[in-house]
């Protein structure tokens, strides 16, 4: 069947990452009259969202943070979108790769953890968020630092004209462009600035002078007596070897000063030392005389403005790294040797709440009539992600006067409603795209919510979707993932100094003098990972791998669409690529969630298999919103995608429902489509499996077919209008 239907796991993202870059409605464009795209509108389509991996989506989207100086409030300013009222000149662009020090250091924590198998309690992020303070920026830059001289030192030391020569300037011109980027820029300066001034002020390695004298080298001795003494040493001439680095250091020096000089539009003396400092530290026979006052004004300034910048840029950035980590999630769940069916990601860049008015709706049915209406199935959407559904609509403890600081709510603009979910979902039931969503990243949503106080309140919530036709269609998804925890979150910068009494520096003592952050936690939306991991469980490849030391076979032309995670130990052969975050749920909480039968749910238990310790998050419960009262459950999610596929590969087989085509379907030839699906039960990817039925019945009347698909019993219908032209006509 893959020769008809190649893919069974295309997926739609409904969310915006980069609002400068193009998005599906653009696109789409007027659609009055029209009833499909063209194949040109969607090769481009394809061309600008479509994405294979996450460094594809990294550099279709190319996600950025703009940032800008305000004179008013002296202060730096960040947002998602580029202003347009402040001209380009005032603008910096902070493009968000794997490169930006805060999108490097969640990515750290995530395969720390992972590596480590650590549950969040265990885990030391404090330790790794440091990466954010301005020692450990520093560090980064002295690698380059170190790399600049050794080149140099060899650069200065051969002939112009050798070949070597030539070599070592291509490596250098590389090094300066990596520097440049930072000298070029106040705020990547800030961080230097900061280590610069502690170098010059405390001895190296950052201890403290123990007391307020001025420190003179000296030598250690033995008195005659066996007394132990510290004597000044002798001054000394500077060697020809001390020379000869010094002069080495002297044209480093020239280069990297005409260097910030030439990429600068506005030049500062101060900043120009800064930079020759910083990438070339000066020899002690060229150090000048510290006005030490001064320098732990600026010291105590520059970590004020830093810590503040930081923290309003961590706050502007964080809902976009959340979004990047879930895309990065949800192609991180494919994990096969052999690539079959890897998964593809349509990124709408737009958010769902625009999508979903009404002025807008026809270009969203106008392109799905194009991927879902026709019998080519290569743009066929099957899954969308819907994020950030709103958690408080409701707030019932309204507080008049706010005694204590508390927590400030998360303001709506990256927070998405119920309402307009619904109004997607109508839409998305008549095309049967299967959505995932989740909602906001807050500590109600996470693991440990789920431990403490089980499903009562999601049901609650989604109760608006439950009962309507689009019903199975809708998958919640709990809980989110954890990466940073909101109560392990806190960054200690550095602390304010202050001047001794004998005008030495010192750091202060005074607990308000520490520089810290917090970064109120940083978590991945369970629809990203639910929507990733139901996605790699359709390639037949992925299923192999993980079913290869059971007896199952696995069927190669088959989607893995039947596959029922929920079955047997399948669990515990296919699972998420998410390190565990919790001991688990207890028994209560347990047998709420099997009473339930309620949607996607995420297990973090303790768990083996043939004396294999299972470390990761696996999947507990696979369920949709389609409520079963003969059961008292709700719907699994694969009965609806086994319905959907058997409805396409019957509409592509019978020449869009041909009445004598339908029969052959169903016939016992064993060259009918259900006799060849009836030899493969024994896969775990098949179609119809031991206890399932396929049947079929014509209504000569209103020549409507009803399929009845039955899983293990459980009968699912479905009603097609059949072409009277037969194949003899």
């Amino acid at each position: 069947m893959m020769e008809i239907i190649s893919q069974t796991n295309r997926t739609i993202l409904l969310d915006v990452i980069n609002p400068e870059k193009l998005d599906l409605l653009t696109l789409v464009g007027e659609v009055k009259g029209i009833d499909s795209l063209s194949d040109d509108q969607m090769r481009e389509i394809n061309l600008h969202l479509e994405c294979r991996s996450y460094e594809e989506a990294e550099r279709k989207m190319a996600p950025v943070i703009w940032s800008f100086f305000d004179a008013n409030s002296q202060s730096v300013k960040y947002t998602l979108k580029k202003p347009e009222n402040i001209s380009e000149s005032m603008l910096t662009e902070i493009k968000l790769n794997e490169q930006e020090n805060f999108l490097k250091t969640v990515f750290t924590v995530m395969s720390s953890r992972k590596s480590q198998g650590l549950l969040n309690v265990e885990f030391g992020f404090e330790k790794l968020l440091e990466m954010i303070s301005p020692k450990k920026v520093m560090e980064d830059i002295k690698q380059v630092r170190k790399e600049i001289q050794y080149n140099y030192s060899k650069y200065a030391e051969m002939e112009d004209g050798d070949p070597g020569k030539l070599d070592l300037g291509d490596r250098l011109n590389v090094l300066f462009e990596d520097a440049s980027t930072n000298y070029n820029n106040v705020m990547a300066m800030l961080p230097l600035a900061i280590e610069d001034v502690k170098t010059r002020l405390l001895l190296g390695g950052g201890e403290l002078k123990s007391d307020n004298k001025e420190l003179v080298p000296g030598i250690l001795t033995m008195a005659e007596n066996g007394e132990l003494k510290v004597l000044e040493a002798p001054k000394e001439e500077n060697t020809a070897l001390a020379t000869l680095d010094d002069n080495i250091n002297a044209g480093l020096i020239e280069v990297i000063r005409e260097d910030y000089n030439a990429v600068n539009d506005t030049p500062s003396d101060y900043v120009q030392n800064l930079v020759v400092r910083t990438f070339c530290p000066l020899s002690s026979t060229n150090q000048s005389k510290i006005d030490v006052e001064t320098e732990v004004q600026n010291y105590n300034s520059y970590l004020e403005f830093y810590r503040t910048s930081k923290d309003n840029f961590i706050k502007v950035v964080k809902p976009l790294v959340e979004k990047l980590l879930g895309i990065k999630m949800f192609f991180d769940q494919y994990k096969a040797k052999s690539k079959g069916m890897p998964p593809s990601l349509l990124i709408a860049n737009i958010s769902p709440e625009m999508l979903a008015k009404s002025s807008n709706l026809p270009r969203l049915i106008t392109y799905l009539n194009t991927t879902n209406s026709k019998n080519n199935f290569k743009d066929t959407i099957w899954y969308a992600i819907y994020p950030n559904v709103s958690w408080s609509q409701n707030v019932t403890n309204k507080i008049n006067r706010e005694r204590f600081k508390g927590n400030v709510q998360k303001a709506g603009t990256d927070v998405y409603s119920m309402e307009s979910l619904s109004i997607l979902l109508d839409v998305f039931k008549d095309y049967r795209v299967e959505t995932f969503f989740s909602f906001e990243n807050r500590e109600e949503t996470t693991f440990n919510a789920l431990a403490a106080e089980g499903v009562e309140k999601a049901i609650e919530k989604c109760a608006p979707l439950i009962g309507k036709s689009y019903s199975e269609f809708a998958i919640p998804v709990l809980p989110n993932f954890t990466v940073i925890p909101k109560n392990k979150s806190g960054v200690i910068l550095d602390t304010k100094m202050r001047v001794t009494d004998g005008n030495s520096a010192a750091f202060s003592d005074a607990k308000e003098d520490v520089m810290r952050l917090w970064i109120e936690g940083v978590y991945i939306n369970g629809a990203y990972v639910a929507a990733g991991f139901h996605a790699a469980c359709q390639c037949p490849e992925y299923l192999k791998d993980h079913f290869n030391r059971t007896k199952v076979r696995t069927d190669s032309e088959l989607p893995g669409v039947r596959f029922d995670i929920e079955a047997g130990n399948n669990s515990l052969l296919a699972y998420t690529t998410m390190p565990k975050e919790i001991t688990g749920f207890t028994t209560t909480i347990k047998n709420q969630i099997n009473q339930k039968n309620f949607g996607w749910i995420f297990s973090s238990e303790n768990a083996s298999l043939n004396g294999e310790n299972i470390t990761n998050i696996t999947v507990y419960k696979a369920r949709n919103l389609l409520y079963n009262s003969e059961y008292s459950s709700y719907e699994s999610v694969y009965k609806t995608q086994v319905t959907t596929y058997i409805e396409r590969i019957l509409r592509y087989v019978t020449g869009d429902f041909k009445e004598d085509n339908i029969k052959n379907f169903f016939s016992n030839n064993p060259q009918s489509q259900k006799s060849k699906w009836s030899m493969k039960k024994d896969c775990i990817n098949a179609i119809i499996t031991e206890g399932d039925n396929l049947e079929y019945s014509i209504n000569e009347a209103t020549s409507i077919c009803e399929l009845t698909i039955s899983f293990n019993g459980s009968p699912r219908n479905l009603e097609v209008l059949i072409n009277r032209v037969n194949a003899n006509a």
